[in-house]
């Protein structure tokens, strides 16, 4: 009775033990399955013919796009040996043999952070690190392990091993910017991927674990003492001799980085990048860009922000600004979209709109002078009440009778609505599109004051129009492209958008830009040379302009706050002139004209009126010396060291050449 008695518990308790690993495993299913039930799989396509856009300046320096470089991929088979081996040895030793997933490596991860009360090791495989790279983020949970479980198995069972690492070895991050092997190898080292020593490789995939502790650009020796436990990996797999580890860690890899843009290029970058993403959305591969962007102006652009503000901005509560700076044909060679690329990536010369208040003055006075007005005709600068209504000047102080040039320079509230209502609102918005503002302009008296948003890009591009004396001007960024592997690039260049001639308008719109600097608002803006431009301010100090140009150089500056808080009585005439002076002191650009370079400021009105217009930057072009003719797309194509600034580029010996493509 007791045998039975025993036999009988035996067999109860085999049953629940059956019933509960049944429903372990069907929770287990039920939990898994439930996790994977919005997975999205990727196609081959996605993980062997990404798309990657190289960037490069004007100088042909690599350009950080979203505070990032990554280069042309190079298939596995093409890298050198130690770099793979350096890889595979200190991150997967076992890759060319275990599936998707390293159950022992699993296994062994499971125990440490059963142990540690929570996940602090994963036990992934490359093919899983390439999944949680390209497709998941770095959330350390069951439930993305899951994830990342069933796409590496699919991965696994839809390329081969090969496919696989070339992708996790282009797309690895690898600190100070580098995404990918190829980037790195420049970055750091200023070589091919190829020509990478056994200690630079080592270097470089030992900072695959922790690529912000052992960069070597700023952690030296920590990158050196990670370098010397791959190199005795290599030993341990078998991929390296005693000696010739030995020879490696008596001669540790010296970083001499390459030159890239800062990252406040970054704004520049991102801006020009989406273009090109939409652009080339159909393709794969990779597309090389040459841009407009001078890397020493963007720099002296991004220093003098970030020094005005620290200077002034705590006592004028100002935490932001932007620059835009272009040529007269709409090429960019800086922008700064706000105070600090890492802390925001917000462009707020291209993205943020604003009221320019009398920075829109410019496009009051073009309809007036497109109406027959001329700027010694005088206007009455009184109070003035449109149904209720009523402007005031800056300081509330009334001049009576002015000239146009007068109300311009002094940037006169009530003498500009008087005007403006004379010529007509209809006829403001027809004069600043026109000159190419695209913004949406309300038909109301207040639009005369600036008050409908503009963004600084679009308004400086008009402002450009002037300066040109065509409208209306494009801003580009691009010029040229090379797709996949060919060598050749072809021209992209500013846009081939009808253009027309301003006229006698520009020179007298000159004048007036002239006289704010000289005698008006925008005096903290003067030049030695010649300097034209515009002040603004929007109410309550909420925003303040300056735009404006040299004889190569257009400008505009803005400066607020991201959330319209009012500034401390910042005015377009105090920083932003600040800000634009400097600037421009700093870019030292020779001025050019059709004939060459000028010495001194533009002609008067009179002159220019007696002049032909001259033939400003067509078709992409700069002029040069002896009337000759620069073609920027043409010319960054032919010379990687190409500066748009002075259309010259450097031969392997001697001085700099102009390029007279």
């Amino acid at each position: 009775m007791s045998a039975d008695h025993d036999n009988a518990r035996r067999r109860w308790l085999g049953y629940a033990l059956l019933v509960a690993v049944i429903a372990l495993i069907g929770g287990s299913t039920g939990f898994i399955a439930w996790e994977l039930r919005d997975i999205q799989f990727p196609s081959a396509a996605n993980v062997t013919s990404q798309r990657v856009i190289v960037l490069k300046t004007a100088e042909g320096h690599h350009l950080l796009s979203e505070g990032s470089v990554q280069l042309a991929p190079v298939e596995v088979e093409d890298m050198p040996p130690d770099v793979v081996n350096a890889v595979l040895s200190v991150e997967d030793h076992d890759f060319y043999h275990h599936g998707a997933i390293d159950v022992l490596s699993t296994l062994r991860a499971l125990v440490e952070n059963i142990e540690a009360g929570q996940i602090v090791a994963g036990g992934s495989t490359i093919t899983q690190q390439l999944v949680k790279i390209q497709f998941l983020n770095s959330q350390r949970t069951y439930a993305r392990k899951i994830e990342e479980a069933a796409i590496a198995i699919w991965l696994e069972h839809h390329l081969t091993k090969n496919q696989i690492l070339t992708s996790y070895l282009n797309n690895v991050y690898l600190g100070s910017g580098s995404i990918g092997f190829p980037a790195a190898a420049e970055l750091y080292f200023g070589k091919k991927l190829p020509n990478l020593s056994v200690p630079e490789a080592a270097m470089l995939a030992g900072m695959i674990n922790a690529p912000s502790e052992d960069d070597p650009l700023t952690n030296l020796n920590a990158a050196r003492r990670r370098a010397t436990t791959v190199i005795d990996a290599m030993v341990a797999n078998g991929k390296l001799s005693p000696q010739a580890a030995l020879v490696a860690k008596l001669h540790p890899a010296t970083p001499a980085p390459t030159e890239v843009s800062s990252p406040s290029a970054g704004w520049f970058a991102d801006w020009v990048k989406d273009k090109v993403a939409a652009a080339t959305r159909p393709l794969a591969g990779t597309v090389r860009v040459n841009t407009t962007l001078d890397l020493r102006l963007e720099k002296a652009a991004a220093d003098i922000v970030k020094s005005t503000l620290a200077k002034y901005g705590s006592d004028k509560h100002a935490t932001q600004a932007a620059l835009v700076a272009m040529r007269p044909d709409g090429a960019v060679v800086a922008m700064i979209g706000g105070r600090s690329y890492a802390e925001s990536k917000y462009n707020r010369a291209v993205q943020a709109e604003r009221q320019p208040g009398s920075a829109f003055k410019l496009f009051d006075y073009y309809a007036a002078l497109r109406q027959g007005f001329s700027p010694e005709d005088e206007i009455l600068d009184a109070p003035v009440d449109i149904h209720g209504w009523q402007p005031q000047n800056y300081g509330r102080d009334y001049h009576g009778e002015v000239t146009l040039a007068e109300a311009f320079a002094d940037s006169l509230n009530d003498a500009t609505v008087r005007l403006s209502q004379q010529v007509g609102i209809g006829q403001v918005i027809a004069a600043a599109h026109d000159l190419g503002l695209r913004a949406r302009l309300d038909s109301d008296p207040s639009l005369a004051l600036g008050t409908s948003d503009v963004t600084l890009l679009d308004l400086t591009s008009a402002y450009a129009a002037v300066r040109a004396g065509k409208a209306p001007v494009a801003p580009w960024g691009i010029a040229s492209v090379g797709l996949g592997n060919s060598r050749s690039y072809f021209p992209i260049g500013n846009s081939d958008q009808p253009q027309h001639d301003l006229g006698p308008y520009r020179a007298q719109l000159i004048d007036l830009l002239r006289g704010v600097v000289l005698n008006g608002t925008g005096r903290g803006a003067a030049l030695p040379g010649f300097a034209a431009g515009k002040t603004g301010t929007s109410q309550d100090y909420r925003d303040a302009w300056f735009v404006g140009f040299d004889d190569a150089l257009v400008v505009g500056v803005w400066v607020g706050n991201d959330d319209h808080s009012p500034m401390n009585g910042v005015v377009g005439g105090s920083l932003p002139a600040i800000i634009w002076k400097q600037f421009m002191q700093q870019a030292e650009t020779p001025a050019v004209t059709a004939g060459g370079p000028t010495t001194g400021v533009l002609a008067t009105s009179a002159e220019h009126e007696a002049q032909t217009p001259p033939r400003l930057f067509d078709q992409g072009s700069v002029p040069g010396p002896a009337g000759a003719q620069c073609h920027i797309p043409i010319c960054q194509a032919d010379y990687h060291s190409f500066r748009v600034s002075d259309c010259s580029y450097q031969p392997y010996t001697g001085p700099r050449q102009y390029c007279d493509r």
